[in-house]
């Protein structure tokens, strides 16, 4: 028993010793017989040993084992990654017209051989499907790319054909030829490749008008989704879910767009999130909804980031988060989107979220506005009116011209601003004419039209003066809150212009004005409390107001302070007080607030003495 087990033990150290010596024997006396074992110790997954075959027949010039050299250096199958020398050995393939290589090799080419992102994309597909993933490579050399691929496709290579069409579809302009690219997709489609399949789907969706053409689309996009292309597969939810070239079915299209989501295509996670969000065919799951749509916004997907924004503004459940709407909105508006952008810049102008800044807004609104977003053009043009920006001239006329349009289209705010502009010549020639027609037209619905349109009424301005009627619309505005119309109707109570006199009633107004901050609504109730005007005589309340609007810059409001001051007329003199009010007022150009000034004497001293004297000077007044 002893011997036949050493026997048995010898025995199979024999013939392992015969099995390695018959490799190397093989390897060094054919080389195609050498290839031959690789692809057999290949198949067995022993990798190592089947790249120092393939090599040694690669030495030996044979393409097939050149083809197979550089897919190992492409896929560290047996020997360490090096884009470098897959290149080479693929090109020496190439060269012997090896179809597979010639195509890989444009494939590596359009993905840009010097990325390490892209040469995964490429090895980790055994097909040209890294071409239909989405993602746009860094650097590519579409010339060399195309020398290969059409080598490939005349040489009947259905993957060729594919890389070719899609060369002649996405690359440099120079080389575009739509026409060749969906002939060659045709025939990559024709003979089985589903790359084929999902790029002449996307080929005929940018021409076909009819329900055949649709079918057809549709067709090839199943037939490039069942073999596992995620793209056809999301492609095919939104087919479905328009109900174009097949029949509207939300859940179906709920279901490939799940499939999409799982296989991290971002479309479909953006589509799956705003399926669950909405119940579109499948049953309503906010909260793994929005997971999706925050998977896809960080994906780089701008829609879905978009969409993250809006439901941090609407809020829902709890209170809006305007600072993480305004991070989403970044997100999406850096990636393109233009809504996100006009988002943005409504953040910015309102100080919701952000820091409010007005120039800031007016970026993201240009932004918006250039991609032709029509309310962010409308945005835009009244920021620039109210002096945000340079002034530059051809930024009003811009604006002025956005406005006009958005008039035109039936935006009855937009009519108010460019019947603004006409009034005032802002980026047009003044036309008061036409000013009142716009503000007519925004009036009935804009209460800001309608104390603008009182105002031309009262003034005469581009109609006849009307002070009844003007005095009227006013009143409609005064009546919903507008400041400026409720100042402008007090001042009217008060003069009894284009109606009965009421200074009881306009002390009212002019106190709901100032309520809202309206400085000359403040001046106004300084003016009224200080005697004269059929209103209880209160000086004391007149300083007070008076004090409001000076300290608002009111020039006015900032004479008359002093004037108080000066003289004690609510018991408080304060001459040194008094002094610093006209000074200012007299600085905005108030000649007589300079007079007042001149006969204020200089601040009495502290010394004794000095007052003594000052005191006698005083007396002598």
């Amino acid at each position: 028993m002893r011997c036949t087990g050493k026997v048995t033990t010898s025995r199979k150290n024999a013939r392992t010793t015969r099995l390695s010596f018959l490799d190397r024997i093989i390897s060094l006396l054919s080389a195609s017989a050498a290839l031959r074992r690789a692809i057999h110790l290949s198949k067995q997954s022993r990798v190592t040993q089947a790249f120092m075959l393939f090599a040694r027949a690669a030495g030996a010039g044979i393409a097939e084992a050149e083809y197979r050299v550089g897919r190992c250096y492409l896929e560290g199958s047996g020997v360490p990654v090096s884009l470098t020398e897959s290149v080479r050995w693929l090109a020496r393939a190439a060269a012997q017209d090896h179809v597979e290589a010639q195509w890989l090799l444009a494939a590596l080419h359009v993905h840009g051989s010097g990325t390490s992102g892209n040469r995964q994309a490429v090895a980790g597909n055994s097909s040209v499907a890294g071409l239909f993933s989405g993602e746009m490579a860094l650097e590519p050399d579409f010339v060399a790319a195309e020398k290969w691929a059409r080598r490939a496709a005349e040489h009947g290579s259905a993957d060729g054909q594919a890389v070719l069409a899609y060369i002649l579809t996405s690359g440099p302009e120079s080389m575009r030829n739509l026409e060749e690219a969906r002939r060659w997709y045709q025939r990559a489609a024709e003979a089985g490749c589903p790359q084929g399949a999902l790029g002449y789907a996307q080929s005929l969706a940018r021409s076909v008008t009819d329900d055949e053409g649709r079918r057809k689309v549709v067709e090839n996009l199943r037939r490039a989704a069942q073999a596992g292309l995620v793209p056809a597969i999301y492609l095919l939810g939104v087919m479905t879910e328009r109900g174009v070239g097949a029949e509207r079915d939300l859940a179906v299209a709920a279901e490939l767009y799940r499939q999409a989501a799982v296989k991290g295509y971002r479309s479909g996670q953006a589509s799956w999130g705003r399926a669950l969000m909405c119940g579109l065919g499948v049953k309503p799951n906010l909260a793994e909804g929005e997971s999706w749509l925050r998977r896809a916004g960080l994906a780089g997907d701008p829609d879905a980031a978009a969409l993250v924004g809006d439901l941090y503004v609407r809020g829902g459940s709890l209170p809006p988060n305007y600072a993480e709407a305004a991070i989403w909105f970044r997100r999406a508006a850096e990636a393109g989107h233009h809504t996100a952008a006009r988002a943005l810049g409504l953040l910015y102008l309102t100080g919701a979220g952000v820091a409010r800044d007005p120039r800031e807004a007016a970026n993201w609104l240009r932004i918006s506005a250039d991609a032709g977003d029509l309310q962010a053009r409308v945005d835009l043009a009244n920021l620039l009116l109210r002096g945000v920006g340079d002034g530059d001239p051809e930024d009003l006329a811009k604006a002025r011209h956005w406005l006009e349009q958005a008039a035109a289209a039936g935006d009855l705010v937009a009519a108010l601003n460019y019947g603004l502009c006409l009034a005032a010549g802002v980026g047009v020639e003044r036309d008061e004419r036409q000013a009142t027609q716009y503000l007519r037209r925004a009036a009935d619905e804009v209460a800001s039209a309608q104390y603008w349109y009182g105002r031309m009424l009262v003034d005469g301005r581009g109609v006849e003066a009307n002070a009844e009627a003007g005095r009227a619309w006013i009143s409609r505005a005064a009546a919903v809150g507008i400041a400026d119309a409720e100042a402008a109707l007090a001042e009217m109570m008060v003069n009894g212009r284009g109606g009965p006199r009421d200074p009881l009633a306009a002390t009212a107004l002019f106190e709901k004005a100032a309520g809202k901050g309206h400085v000359g609504a403040m001046f106004a109730l300084g003016l009224l409390s200080g005697g004269g005007y059929d209103v209880p005589t209160d000086r004391t309340v007149a300083q007070h107001w008076f004090r409001a609007a000076a300290e608002r810059g009111h020039a006015e409001a900032q004479k008359m302070l002093g004037r108080y001051l000066a003289r004690g007329l609510a018991g408080e003199r304060d001459p040194e007080a008094a002094r610093l009010w006209l000074g200012r007022a007299a600085a905005q150009g108030l000649a007589d607030a300079e007079l007042d000034l001149a006969s204020i004497r200089p601040m009495l001293p502290t010394q004794p003495c000095e007052r003594a004297r000052h005191v006698t000077d005083l007396a002598d007044l």
